[in-house]
């Protein structure tokens, strides 16, 4: 790892310099809350500090951020609950390992943040090692049909590993992520017209942004988004979305690390009656790892698409990528994707250390397939051998880098303390 003059919060600085400054503080208050959410927000860290160590060279296509709560649920075209990585905003390929290291890392500083003894913390990151180091080696024995195939629906986990009362749970909360719950948290109906209600600064409307005599420009390049956007659909999904047509738009804060990025939920509406559907325009700018990696040709949008693409069993079927010039006159890029379709992800800090145990094989298992799909899952596995010894070192390499977060939050408080960042409290 990088030595110990690295100084993470210019880094965070320097990733700021790209992003809405109003946003920028609340993205430090969220980071400041705890380990746990500093992980979250410092990937831009962490992937310069997996680069300052020697490497397998085995490359697969990276998630780049794979922590436990990029994992989650979302609905499949077929209208099945899935299970998967579900954030790709810093994919880009690279070697297998460093996911799975950002993977324990985020095991390991998760079960402190949730008490668990020295034994407990072990013992769940050699379940996470373990687990991936035996899915890679029954993929390595599997036909490249049968690995594409392979995917996780919820019914399957639950069963496979005795949570059933907390994926009933998670389920219930996950179908009911839907379009029209979207539509009654986010929207109202003035005058007979659904339009975005305005939560500053959670979510800003266009009138709030740019004011009416901005509203037509910001409509129109919005509009021009949907219509070459939906270029990089399948046809029939084409066809879909042509079907709609954009009536209002907001800029929406989300996550953590992606806070201060710019992301737009759209309202599009078909003509036939309240038939409206919210969709998520969101920015994507160069991964964290490109300057590691090098970096990949074509608009990021594109990029997390392909990579989103590759790695999930199924994905949504209005993901697609679009680059646009904004109101300030820059080019930037997006992907968009339906803001809702049955998502849900686990409450991380409600596991207990046996449910934990349990729901981070489930991350390594899926976390493998995914590099499965595009690396060499052959090498990968005689790589990581049959013995638990590949397991022993990422769990240590999990502690370690505990320790390491519990350091840079550390710094990032102190720096919030001195004044030198602002960090906004969330009420």
């Amino acid at each position: 790892m990088a030595g110990p003059d690295r100084d993470p919060v210019a880094q965070l600085e320097d990733q700021a310099t790209s992003r809405v400054p109003e946003l920028v503080p609340i993205r430090y208050g969220r980071m400041a809350a705890g380990a746990f959410p500093f992980l979250r927000g410092s990937a831009v860290v962490m992937a310069s500090d997996l680069a300052a160590s020697p490497n397998s060279g085995l490359r697969v296509q990276l998630c780049g951020d794979a922590h436990l709560s990029n994992f989650g649920l979302f609905a499949s075209p077929e209208r099945r609950l899935l299970f998967d990585l579900n954030d790709f905003d810093e994919t880009a390929p690279g070697p297998f390992e460093w996911d799975v290291q950002r993977l324990v890392a985020s095991v390991e500083v998760a079960a402190r943040a949730n008490g668990f003894d020295e034994k407990d913390r072990r013992r769940t990151l050699l379940a996470c090692a373990g687990a991936y180091r035996e899915a890679m080696r029954r993929f390595a024995a599997m036909s490249e049909i049968d690995v594409w195939y392979a995917r996780l629906d919820v019914e399957e986990a639950s069963a496979a590993t005795g949570i059933r009362r907390y994926g009933r749970r998670t389920v219930e909360k996950a179908r009911r992520r839907d379009h029209a719950s979207s539509l009654e948290r986010l929207t109202e109906v003035v005058g007979g017209r659904r339009r975005f209600v305005s939560d500053p600064p959670w979510v800003r409307t266009v009138e709030d942004l740019a004011g009416e005599a901005g509203r037509a420009d910001l409509a129109r390049d919005m509009d021009d988004l949907l219509s070459s956007y939906a270029q990089t659909l399948q046809s029939d999904r084409q066809r879909l979305i042509r079907r709609y047509r954009l009536v209002d738009m907001a800029r929406k804060v989300v996550g953590v690390g992606s806070v201060g990025t710019r992301a737009w939920i759209l309202l599009v509406v078909a003509d036939e009656g309240d038939d409206a559907l919210v969709l998520q325009a969101k920015e994507a700018q160069a991964s964290v790892l490109e300057e590691h990696t090098g970096s990949v040709a074509g608009p990021h949008g594109r990029r997390v698409v392909e990579g989103q693409r590759l790695m999930q069993a199924a994905s949504d079927i209005f993901l697609g990528w679009e680059t646009v010039h904004g109101l300030d006159g820059v080019q930037r890029d997006f992907y968009v994707r339906q803001l809702r379709d049955w998502k849900g992800s686990a409450e991380v800090e409600q596991l207990d250390p046996t449910t934990m145990a349990r729901y981070v094989r489930l991350c390594a298992w899926t976390l493998a397939r995914a590099h499965a799909r595009s690396g060499d899952r052959i090498a990968i596995a005689a790589y990581l051998g049959g013995s638990r010894r590949a397991d022993e070192a990422f769990a240590d390499f999990g502690a370690a880098y505990a320790e390491r977060t519990a350091e840079d939050h550390a710094r990032l408080l102190a720096a919030i303390d001195t004044g030198r960042l602002v960090a906004a409290a969330e009420d």
